[in-house]
């Protein structure tokens, strides 16, 4: 079953899709869309044109649990992505992928430009590693 996971942000969107066994984490890429009804729209295809089965979607929860403003935000556009791809939607707590991802690129010597516009993805990459690795 191929999975596709979304590090859900403002301005851009990073995600990552699996291999089609859904065991390893495999292509990551960002999306630059503000709009959420288009940026649904855009990830439903991109599930359709991989035949993607299920998304993963990181809920940025606060530290001690409790969901925040983001998490919220994060929760309403599931419910978008699930309506436009007509697939399940699952929320993955997300807390520190982003931080991760930080130093995964500051460990590779990615600085700068390059890192504002790889950070999303292997934030992505990271919430499907999680999700992959605890099932």
């Amino acid at each position: 079953m191929r999975i596709l996971a979304v590090d859900y942000g403002d301005q851009r969107t990073g995600v990552a899709v699996s291999d089609p066994t859904g065991r390893l984490a495999g292509d990551a890429f960002v999306i630059r869309e503000w709009d959420p009804e288009r940026l649904a729209e855009k990830i439903a295809g991109e599930c359709a044109q991989r035949g993607v089965e299920k998304i993963v979607l990181g809920n940025p929860v606060n530290m001690n649990g409790s969901a925040g403003p983001r998490s919220e935000k994060a929760r309403a556009f599931g419910a978008l992505l699930a309506e436009k791809a007509g697939l399940e939607v699952v929320l993955w707590d997300e807390r520190r992928t982003t931080v991760e991802a930080h130093d995964i690129l500051t460990a590779n010597d990615r600085h700068g430009k390059r890192r504002r516009e790889t950070v999303d993805a292997v934030a992505a990459a990271l919430i499907l590693e999680g999700y992959l690795g605890r099932h």
